[in-house]
């Protein structure tokens, strides 16, 4: 079982970066995923989640209208598509997988997730 996050770099404020969270080892489909980031001296909060059955969508308020949450699951995949990047979205970004579903209060659990990938480094420079 295998959580692969890639696609973080260092990029301007205002440009776009698309994380990919690649799955092996087990059926995507049948697994909720979650999208979270930690800052140097913060916790890790989430950024956004997708639901296994209905691709339903939860965000953050500070990334709402700028990233996007999507799942491929023939290619078991899931991504997040950062535009509009700002300097206080540098993080390493995590993905993490749960089996039971989960709603918008409590998403941001970290506890609720069974297994997470390694980080991706995303830097914004000012």
């Amino acid at each position: 079982v295998q959580l692969q996050a890639s696609g973080g770099g260092l990029v301007q404020t205002g440009n776009s970066l698309r994380l990919s969270c690649a799955a092996s080892g087990f059926t995507l489909e049948y697994y909720a995923i979650g999208w979270f980031r930690q800052a140097p001296g913060k916790g890790r909060e989430g950024v956004s989640y997708i639901s296994s059955s209905d691709d339903t969508t939860y965000y953050d308020e500070s990334v709402k209208g700028r990233f996007i949450i999507s799942r491929n699951n023939a290619k078991s995949t899931v991504y997040l598509q950062m535009n509009s990047l700002k300097p206080e979205d540098t993080a390493v970004y995590y993905c993490a997988f749960d089996r039971e579903p989960l709603d918008d209060s409590t998403w941001r659990h970290t506890g609720e997730y069974e297994y997470w990938g390694q980080g991706t480094q995303v830097t914004v420079s000012s």
